[in-house]
């Protein structure tokens, strides 16, 4: 624990809740580091489609590509501004979904933006260790473990909490924005001066870039335009991440986020238009090893009393680029959170941790992209296809929902504002046509086929959870257990809540000993004067302990109870600690519950005079099985 306080810092109490939220000044950087971040690399991917097709018309034609995509960002931002509006409790797309499409299409909007939010930290960190080999080209073979290694440090920073998170990560972000607009304005204002000329590469050498020129085909087409257009739109990432965690604001929390939107919007237009109007200025062209922005910053600080802002562009670029997978780690838990209430995904991830974050998302998040990054060599490129794709769904389906919903409520402006939504529905659902047609054979084929195996996979959990709780159920309250106790022994019984478990645990204990107790660890005020109303009204005749916890830890609070009531035992008395086990019919279904059993046991084992009970409690899915519409979530009946 020493260890762990080292790490993480000293734990919060449920109370501090309310300290961990963000204002506007650092919910910005948070939340817009993903948005802001692509600006290192949506011109390049634009680039990258038109110069081997156009050569130095490419630099006439990026500008005309980027326009759309604007237009498209000033669309997203209004639209989820009024998600924000109606959709309060976070959750985004998926809350609006839910709520006008139905349950699939809610559950496709979910696994497309689990899918979005880890290649968000996937691709993020792989760029920016491609910012810093490209400063530092002898750092290259050890790109993986450099881009594991900045995992693990934002991880650890979210892992201490959503205020420290902001802060280690904030200030960057910032230095990020303002650096990136000095350059912006410092080269479009020497550009105009005629002190920096276009950049000139030796006859476009197939070895210094990244795809063979020679390979072209003549003129411009519609489907090199769309591809383009596609690629370019991985600068609306992130767009979603503020509606996801509305929660996550301080109160006013709905007035804050769309302030954070609305800045977060003017940001990205401000550096990812300045930005594509620079690099088709300076006619840079992608090459190998030497990404665009670096290219950028060494022409227009080169030859300068601001030389050393080249390096500060490369160091913050790289910066952003790994805090742009914050902007997952502050979207996706609570959205594994909601979800986790909802029964489609493990209930460990409706849990906070010590530091009142929610840690089993977060550790989530770093597994899947360490893996994603080793599988892909951090290829930033590699990665990219699989990248807009789920995001863009999420989008579509969004603003359908949110059209369905004005046709549903007629609210007062609705007539606009169905507007706003079906031209944002229309335009990302042609984008994610686009995008899925030309990405599909470089790697999209792969979230295609993920989306319905992760589907398949929640569908699973939330039946499975059904089946559970029908065998939990307990309408009518008998006191079955027998009155007759043997032995001086004393027991404890431990409760999670009043359930059929509960009753063969006290007829088992009845057995056994004339003293027992039934002990609840809780972690909320309310729930534990809930409890005590509900015990004294079934009139049970076996007394109730309740312990309070205010760090949600209750494995300390049980082991200070049992040495306390062991302390008291006479010469020859012991304790029976009697813990249900939950027993499924498959292995796999184990891991969809707690394994609290394992660490009271173990810490039981400590004790000289106190014995440990394990009572397995059986469930049959046959027997469980609800009715169709029983399988639903009590949320969507």
């Amino acid at each position: 624990m020493k260890i762990k306080d080292l790490i993480l810092g000293k734990p919060l109490k449920n109370s501090d809740i309310a300290s961990e939220k963000l204002s506007k000044a650092w919910g910005l950087p948070v939340m817009a580091s993903d948005a802001v971040s692509s600006v290192a690399y949506a011109g390049e991917e634009i680039l990258l489609v038109l110069t081997p097709v156009v050569g130095l018309g490419a630099f006439g034609v990026a500008p005309l590509v980027t326009l759309p995509i604007l237009l498209l960002l000033v669309v997203l931002i209004i639209s989820y501004s009024q998600v924000i509006d109606h959709y309060p409790l976070g959750g985004g797309a998926y809350s609006v979904t839910k709520e006008n499409l139905g349950k699939y299409p809610s559950l496709i909007v979910a696994t497309s933006l689990i899918m979005d939010y880890i290649m968000t930290v996937a691709v993020s960190v792989s760029s920016a260790t491609a910012a810093i080999t490209s400063a530092f080209p002898a750092l290259i073979e050890h790109r993986v473990l450099i881009a594991l290694i900045f995992v693990a440090l934002i991880t650890i920073g979210n892992l201490r909490g959503i205020r420290e998170s902001a802060r280690i990560f904030g200030i960057p972000t910032y230095i990020f924005i303002f650096s990136m607009g000095i350059m912006i304005i410092v080269g479009l204002s020497r550009f105009a001066m005629h002190s920096i000329s276009p950049l000139t590469y030796p006859a476009f050498n197939p070895n210094a870039v990244t795809q063979d020129f020679s390979a072209s085909a003549a003129g411009l087409s519609l489907a090199l335009l769309l591809h383009a257009f596609s690629s370019g739109c991985t600068a609306l990432t992130g767009v979603e991440a503020v509606s996801n965690a509305v929660p996550s604001f301080k109160s006013p929390s709905q007035h804050n986020a769309k302030m954070v939107l609305y800045m977060l919007g003017g940001v990205n237009i401000f550096l990812f238009g300045g930005s594509i109007l620079l690099e088709s200025a300076l006619h840079v062209m992608p090459l190998k090893n030497v990404t665009v922005i670096s290219q950028v910053a060494s022409a227009v600080f080169s030859n300068t009393w601001f030389s050393f802002m080249y390096y500060v562009i490369q160091l913050f670029t790289a910066l952003i680029l790994i805090l742009a997978a914050n902007t997952a780690y502050s979207g996706l838990p609570v959205l594994l959170y909601i979800l986790a209430h909802d029964n489609f995904v493990p209930r460990q991830f409706g849990h906070r941790g010590t530091k009142l974050s929610f840690s089993n998302g977060i550790m989530f998040i770093f597994i899947v992209a360490s893996l994603l990054i080793i599988g892909f060599g951090a290829d930033t490129h590699r990665m990219i296809p699989l990248y807009t794709i789920g995001v863009f769904i999420s989008f579509t389906l969004c603003q359908y929902g949110m059209v369905r919903f004005w046709l549903r409520t007629k609210e007062k402006g609705w007539r606009y504002k169905i507007w706003i939504n079906g031209i944002g529905a229309f335009m990302t659902l042609v984008d994610t046509g686009v995008i899925i047609a030309n990405k599909f054979v470089e790697g999209a084929w792969m979230i295609i086929l993920a989306i319905p195996i992760l589907m398949a996979f929640m569908i699973y959990v939330n039946r499975h959870y059904s089946y559970a709780g029908k065998q939990l159920e307990l309408n009518d309250f008998q006191n079955y257990h027998s009155d007759t106790a043997i032995g001086d022994s004393q027991c404890i019984v431990l409760m999670q809540s009043v359930n059929k478990s509960l009753l063969k645990s006290l007829n088992y204990a009845k057995t056994i000993s004339n003293n027992t107790t039934v002990l609840h660890i809780c972690r909320h005020p309310e729930h534990a004067a809930e409890l005590r109303k509900q015990w004294d009204s079934l009139q049970i005749p076996v007394p109730l302990e309740i312990v309070l916890t205010p760090y949600r830890d209750i494995m300390k609070p049980f082991d200070d109870y049992i040495w306390a009531r062991e302390a008291k035992l006479k010469h020859g008395e012991f304790v029976s600690v009697i813990i249900v086990k939950f027993v499924t019919d498959h292995w796999y279904d184990n891991m969809l519950h707690s394994q609290t059993t394992y660490f009271f046991e173990r810490m039981l084992s400590k004790h000289k005079n106190v014995t440990s009970t394990i009572m397995p409690f059986h469930y049959n899915p046959t027997d469980a099985k609800p009715a169709p519409d029983e399988a639903l979530p009590a949320k969507e009946k």
